[in-house]
This record gives C-alpha cells, sequence and structure tokens, in this order.
C-alpha cells in the first residue's frame, strides 16, 4: 500500500488518480449496453430471455421468469434459521431508521385568500436491482425495500440474476421477509432496461434502486428520464480519518474489508502521525496474507488505496472534503468534534467502536450511498426517495384582484401574452 506525504510531489496525481477510477465508462461498454438497452425496449421478452440466455447461462420463459411462491418457500427453507435471525434483526434496525424520515402533506393559508401546500404521496411501483452473480447481498434487498414500504410504496419488485436458474437462497429470504410477491430471475442490462420500459412479463416501474456492476450502472445512466434511479453507483470506497490513537490493527483492517470489494474499491487513510501510518501500513501487509480474496484487494489497494501522511488533522479533513467519500471513518478521541467539520461524505462512522462494515449490515442508516465524490450532492437512499411531493395553489377572487396586475404584468415581461391575458380575463370577469 502507497504511503505518502501530502508535500510529496506525487501527491496531488495519486489523489487525482484515486479521485477519477470508474468514472467514465469504457466506449465499448456503452456500445455494448445501449444495444442491450434498445433491444429490450424495442422487443421486450424476447430479447430479455435471449439476454438472460447468453449472459447468465439459463433458458427462461414468460413461465419461469418470476420465482413462483413453491420455489419461494424451497429457497427461503435453504437460509439457516440463525441466518434468517440476522436478517431480522437487520431488517428491525433498518426500519427503526427509516422511520424517521417520513415526510407529511402540508398546507397553510393567509388572510389574503391565498392557501398554498404540498402534497406527499408514494409512488406506486418499485424495482429493485439486487446483485447475485459472483455474490449475493441481501442487505441490499432490506436496504431498499424497507424505506419503499414505509414511504407507502404499494408494488414492489425484485430483479436479480439467476445462478443455474435459481436466485439466491438469501436474496430470496430477504425478499420474503419484505413480502416481495414478484422477484424476477434476470439480471445485467437487461433487467434494468425491462424494470425501465415493462416487457409483457415485467412490469415498468417508477424508480429503479440498488447497485450493480458497470453494466447495470451504465443501463441505469441511460434509461434515466424514462425512469428515476436512485444513483448511478460507482466502485465502492472507504476513507479513514486517524489521530494515531487507536490500534493500527483496527484501521488497517477496515481498509482491508473495502479493498475486498472489487479491483477498482478504494481504501484510504489520512492521519498526521508518521510512525502510525508506518505501522497501520505493516499491519494491511500481515493481514492481507489472511484474506480469501487476498488478489482482489492486492490489486484494490496497489491501485487505488493509499496512506496519506498529513501536516495535521486540519489538512486530513480539508482532504476528505475534496474526496467527499461514500464511507468516512473518524478514529479519532473526539470524533464529534472532527464531525463538525465535514462537508462531504455519504455515511460517517464515529469512534474506535464503528466500523463501517457494521453500517452495511445491521447499523440502522442505508448503505446504498453516492459515491465516486457525489456526496458533494447527493444523499444516502431513504424514505424520500419513494415519494412525489406535488404544489398546490388556491386563490380566492380577492386575492387573484390583489396580485393579478403584478402576475399579468410579469407574464408580459416575458412576452406571454396568452399568460396575462389568462389572468386579467378572470379580474375583469370581476368587475363587470
Amino acid at each position: 500500500m502507497k504511503v505518502i506525504q501530502t508535500e510529496d510531489p506525487s501527491f496531488e496525481a495519486i489523489f487525482s488518480h484515486i479521485r477519477q477510477r470508474g468514472k467514465i465508462f469504457d466506449e465499448k461498454l456503452q456500445t455494448d449496453v445501449k444495444r442491450i438497452v434498445d433491444d429490450v425496449a424495442r422487443k421486450g421478452d424476447e430479447s430479455l430471455f435471449e439476454y438472460t440466455k447468453k449472459f447468465d447461462g439459463h433458458s427462461i420463459n414468460r413461465e419461469t421468469v418470476m420465482v413462483s411462491p413453491k420455489e419461494l418457500d424451497a429457497l427461503s427453507t435453504q437460509v439457516r434459521k440463525e441466518d434468517l435471525d440476522i436478517l431480522k434483526l437487520a431488517a428491525e434496525r433498518i426500519e427503526i431508521y427509516h422511520r424517521k424520515q417520513r415526510i407529511e402533506s402540508w398546507y397553510i393559508s393567509d388572510e389574503k385568500g391565498i392557501k398554498v401546500g404540498q402534497r406527499v404521496v408514494p409512488m406506486e411501483r418499485v424495482g429493485i436491482y439486487a446483485p447475485g452473480g459472483l455474490a449475493a447481498y441481501p442487505s441490499t434487498v432490506l436496504m431498499a425495500a424497507i424505506p419503499a414500504k414505509i414511504a407507502g410504496v404499494k408494488e414492489i419488485v425484485l430483479a436479480s440474476p439467476a445462478k443455474n436458474g435459481q436466485v439466491h437462497p438469501l436474496i430470496a429470504a430477504a425478499a420474503r421477509l419484505c413480502n416481495i410477491k414478484k422477484i424476477f430471475k434476470v439480471g445485467g442490462a437487461q433487467a434494468i432496461a425491462a424494470l425501465a420500459y415493462g416487457t409483457a412479463s415485467i412490469p415498468r416501474v417508477d424508480i429503479i434502486v440498488g447497485p450493480g456492476n458497470a453494466y447495470v450502472a451504465a443501463a441505469k445512466k441511460m434509461v434515466f428520464g424514462q425512469v428515476a434511479i436512485d444513483m448511478i453507483a460507482g466502485p465502492s470506497e472507504v476513507l479513514v480519518i486517524s489521530d494515531g490513537t487507536p490500534d493500527a490493527s483496527l484501521a488497517a483492517a477496515d481498509l482491508l474489508s473495502q479493498a475486498e470489494h472489487d479491483e477498482v474499491a478504494s481504501a484510504i487513510l489520512l492521519t498526521p502521525d508518521k510512525p502510525f501510518a508506518q505501522e497501520v501500513s505493516a499491519c494491511v501487509d500481515e493481514q492481507l496474507q489472511k484474506l480469501p480474496k487476498k488478489i482482489i484487494a492486492m490489486h484494490s489497494l496497489s491501485d487505488y488505496g493509499a496512506i496519506i501522511i498529513t501536516k495535521d488533522m486540519d489538512e486530513a479533513v480539508s482532504i476528505a472534503n475534496r474526496f467527499a467519500p461514500e464511507h468516512l471513518e473518524l478514529m479519532v478521541a473526539n470524533p464529534q468534534k472532527v464531525l463538525k467539520k465535514i462537508k462531504h461524505a455519504g455515511a460517517v462512522f464515529l469512534g474506535h467502536s464503528t466500523p463501517e462494515a457494521l453500517g452495511d449490515y445491521i447499523g440502522g442508516p442505508n448503505h446504498i450511498l453516492p459515491t465516486g465524490g457525489t456526496a458533494r450532492f447527493a444523499s444516502p437512499l431513504g424514505v424520500y426517495d419513494f415519494l412525489k411531493r406535488t404544489s398546490i395553489l388556491s386563490f380566492s377572487n380577492r386575492a387573484l384582484q390583489k396580485y393579478g396586475h403584478s402576475a399579468a404584468r410579469f407574464a408580459e415581461m416575458e412576452g406571454l401574452t396568452a399568460h396575462s391575458s389568462s389572468i386579467t380575463i378572470r379580474m375583469n370577469r370581476k368587475k363587470s
């Protein structure tokens, strides 16, 4: 793992290289994904089933594309009771947290006869994408479905790639826990296109949420506007700020927990304590040897990881704000003090006893987070993502007479005479 100082001439180049990873989709990938999306949009099930056969290696049709109730029961029984209990625990904590995010409709009126308000209603149908190829993430199902249910969404559909024609048992168990009735055995860009445009087998949804590989991310970007999406999720990342007070092995373990995701994941440590930085580096090397996903983690740390020695804690915070990380750990003696200076982060984990991995599963806050610096303007997935806000306006005749002239003149200022007329015609009828 690179150990550098902010004073090194190479620092900015290395920092920029890490920040830019995964931001630009390969041109060939873009072309391939566009062809898939266009085919599914035009030919529906025909293309969806063809691409599933091509990429996932199993055949489906209208009768088998959806997991049947009998299949769901059989898959769920494959999950150990103790594991199912953990899924239930996670679901409970996620629900407790997200219930605080509910937004209510509101209305106000004044003495001039004007009533304004905002009506808040849930989306009708939500599509969740849950990875299930190289790895299965039932936590994604919980993190996406529970906020949608709290928002009041009536129908949730789930798409997840099937292995040997079957959805992963953990995905099935999580879906059953969330009472998701429609689970489709499709993945990749073709699944995103089917959810966005609808096919004879898969209903069109209002929003697609959930992470995926580069093909899924590119497809979500392409269908945005046809359907809402949560975000364009890039490679995962963790940034740790430490003052040198924790055991170095803790920081090393947290860096590795991110690096094992994939080869373009990023793990960064910022600290003003040089001896601590060197100690963490040694601990990373030692712990790395024991990892089952050692090769993946090695590539991640070599290409997109760094231990950065800063001048002081203020510089560490400044660099963190520039990076705007998906996950930010404050492994410091007084995390609340440092938190006040943080401007951009998807999720923040405070203190030595709060590794990011807790937040992935049973912490409560959502783990579907903005990546690649988008925490500068984006937020974690939440109940609010599944709600629509409609503006409400009502003017009495008295209010129309008071404000109509100004509104009509404003329209004339913009050269929209019909706009102006639609106001004055009402005012003149009042006078006759």
